[in-house]
């Protein structure tokens, strides 16, 4: 297999300093398991790698890492270069995105977007708020901003995790 760039997305670490992650132990926890390219973008869990295994093969590999490097679990999501250009091309608030980009989410899970998670989301939605299925992908609008939002940052059942299109934007840029 050719070896390809990949975006892992590390969900829910360095929140008010609980389950951290420094990237530089991330990125070295990378390069020792043989990833090559490694870089990280923030201190969010957002890592760029290259390698020759399938992105569900590089998600299980990271999990399993990290939770022997750290002590606890940790859910990744990895995509293929070519996935993210292609969320990235699918992204319904084109508009909004470039008046506000922190107002735009991607969320992506390690299951695909459905109908009931479109409907469950926009049931919680508030007037100003909007959530667009595309392929396997969700963008999210919170026109309000989404600290005070009902709607939440993906759907309620699954693992998922969300980047603005701002992120979304870099991570695209360091695996063209």
């Amino acid at each position: 297999m050719a070896v390809g760039k990949h975006i892992a997305l590390l969900r829910g670490i360095n929140v008010g300093g609980h389950r951290r992650v420094p990237m530089a132990e991330l990125r070295a926890l990378a390069t020792g398991a043989g990833y090559g390219e490694v870089r990280t973008h923030l201190a969010s869990g957002n890592l760029v790698l290259a390698s020759d295994q399938p992105p569900e093969a590089v998600e299980q590999a990271l999990e399993r890492l990290i939770a022997e490097r750290f002590g606890f679990a940790v859910d990744v999501v990895v995509r293929s270069a070519a996935q993210w250009r292609g969320y990235l091309d699918a992204n319904p608030f084109v508009e909004e995105s470039e008046r506000a980009p922190n107002l735009v989410m991607l969320c992506i899970g390690k299951q695909p977007a459905s109908d009931a998670h479109v409907s469950a989301l926009q049931a919680r939605a508030g007037e100003n708020e909007r959530v667009v299925q595309q392929g396997e992908a969700l963008w999210l609008y919170f026109g309000d901003g989404a600290g005070r939002s009902k709607m939440a940052v993906g759907p309620a059942t699954g693992i998922w995790t969300a980047r603005n299109v701002r992120t979304v934007r870099s991570l695209a840029e360091m695996v063209a």
